[in-house]
């Protein structure tokens, strides 16, 4: 592998595609953990997004000695006291789909008016050197609103149903270009690169 190459332990591919985009832009190149078929799923059972990202990137970084992000993101709903929260991706239980998980989040909110139904998606990043050591922890969050339709077919999660109120559009409507700048992954890298880029001489 060249010295400017990154595991990212995620194994989604829509969240690979576009973490890879944002650091190729910068030099570097991300490989996902479904590449590697012989690490172990991690385990998320942080109370955090941060404590899972960290366990993420740590846990894959030390299985494959390699420089490794971890990434958790998710959705927290105002009228729902912070829910799904870390539990988005799988909110609906067992066999947890996008489809699952927002039919549950459209129940849950079945009685809330618009006025209360503020949101906002929070991505944390971890990078972990080949030792598992978190050499790099940032959070980036984007606020928003749900929408009581599905509307456009871009993204994945929650997308469809995040509304952003300054662009009239759900995230699942905007285009990719737009997204990348102002969602809270889009944030949370726009902090982590600068901080990649200082630490990027210990990759040789």
């Amino acid at each position: 592998m060249s010295d400017r190459t990154i595991i990212l332990a995620s194994r989604n591919k829509k969240k690979t595609e576009e973490v890879a985009d944002l650091l190729a832009a910068v030099g570097f190149k991300v490989i996902p953990v479904t590449e590697f078929p012989d690490v172990p799923d991690v385990v998320e059972d942080g109370d955090t997004f941060a404590a899972n990202a960290a366990k993420k990137a740590t846990e894959v970084a030390t299985a494959l000695g390699q420089w490794t992000i971890g990434e958790d993101s998710g959705l927290r709903v105002d009228a729902l006291k912070g829910a799904p929260g870390i539990y988005s991706a799988r909110y609906s239980g067992e066999g947890a789909t996008d489809e699952k998980n927002n039919a549950k989040l459209l129940k849950e909110l079945a009685d809330v008016p618009d006025e209360k139904r503020g949101a906002g998606y929070v991505c944390s990043v971890a990078l972990s050197n080949p030792a598992g050591e978190v050499r790099i922890a940032v959070e980036g969050t984007c606020r928003g609103r749900i929408l009581q339709e599905r509307r456009g077919e871009g993204g994945f999660g929650y997308d469809p149903y995040f509304l952003i109120r300054e662009y009239h559009k759900s995230f699942g409507e905007l285009s990719l270009l737009t997204k990348q700048r102002i969602s809270h992954r889009a944030r949370a890298f726009s902090k982590f690169i600068p901080e990649l880029l200082r630490i990027s001489p210990e990759f040789q």
